[in-house]
């Protein structure tokens, strides 16, 4: 039976996490607030100004709290992993498990992908449920609404748009009217959309300064839903700024084995919950 750990991406985060994992590793936490110039533990504990929920903050500190639960995971001699999946940000933290990175380098890539997503404005994202894609693209051409791309493929019932702001409220009302239920995302910009495209180009540069293992366990990657490809590293990582996050391809492409699929998330369950969903809507194959 074929055994995938997930982790969470931006969204995941919430107040008080990683009190259980913080004290478990002061040295690793010390650092961290070194690197990134902050109280980390404070920002996560008590939140005290909000910006828990700002991109540049959550990002690095999601990514640590994800880090130290792995490194308990491993320190507990838990069962290994056939494969490794994040979801978007996660991703970082598949790669970190997969030893494509150390802490610190990963750290570091997630501060910089932060700032770069924090810094761009001007639009935003929506979750759109149970419409395919097809009848999707024929509501917003029927209204002649443009400039919206289709960011995310969480399940067969739920995508992701993005978009700028006015062409966003442009869809969600031409989805309203047809009793299309669509739910606005707390995020700050189009993410995972053409229009991160200047965040793609100054990150792909950033990465050039790092060095790349290749992964000694399989990590799918959300530009393809399909396992990391030899050398793809800084290509990948780099297009997943503008690229949808293909989570439905990636799930079911590992429900393809002749053995059913078991799962485990780090932190939480609601991938878990996407994982059911998809499965649900493959009868072909055996619940986990």
């Amino acid at each position: 039976m074929p055994f995938a750990i997930l982790f969470p991406g931006q969204g995941a985060q919430f107040r008080g996490m990683g009190a259980d994992v913080f004290h478990r590793y002061p040295g690793l936490t010390r650092f961290a607030c070194d690197v990134l110039g902050y109280d980390l533990v404070a920002l996560c504990r008590d939140d005290p100004d909000g910006l828990l929920s700002h991109t540049e903050y959550t990002q690095p500190a999601l990514y640590t709290v994800n880090a130290l639960h792995t490194f308990e995971r491993a320190h507990r001699e838990e069962r290994r992993a056939d494969c490794y999946l994040g979801h978007s940000l996660g991703e970082y933290n598949a790669l970190l498990a997969a030893g494509v990175f150390d802490f610190e380098t990963g750290l570091r890539l997630v501060r910089r992908r932060g700032e770069l997503m924090a810094a761009a404005s001007g639009g935003g994202m929506a979750a759109v449920m149970d419409t395919p894609e097809e009848r999707l693209r024929e509501i917003l051409a029927q209204d002649g609404v443009a400039g919206i791309d289709v960011a995310g493929y969480n399940t067969d019932t739920q995508l992701v748009i993005a978009g700028p702001s006015d062409a966003l409220q442009d869809a969600q009302a031409a989805l309203r009217r047809r009793d299309v239920r669509c739910v606005p995302l707390r995020v700050s910009a189009p993410f995972h959309s053409r229009y991160m495209e200047p965040a793609r180009a100054a990150f792909e540069e950033f990465l050039g300064q790092f060095a790349f293992a290749e992964p000694t366990t399989p990590v799918i990657a959300n530009v393809t839903g399909r396992p990391y490809e030899k050398g793809a590293i800084v290509r990948t990582l780099s297009e997943q700024l503008v690229a949808p996050v293909r989570w439905t391809d990636s799930i079911r492409g590992l429900l393809t084995h002749d053995t059913p699929l078991e799962c485990e998330e780090v932190g939480g369950r609601s991938l878990l919950r996407m994982v059911d969903g998809i499965r649900a809507s493959s009868p072909s194959f055996s619940p986990a």
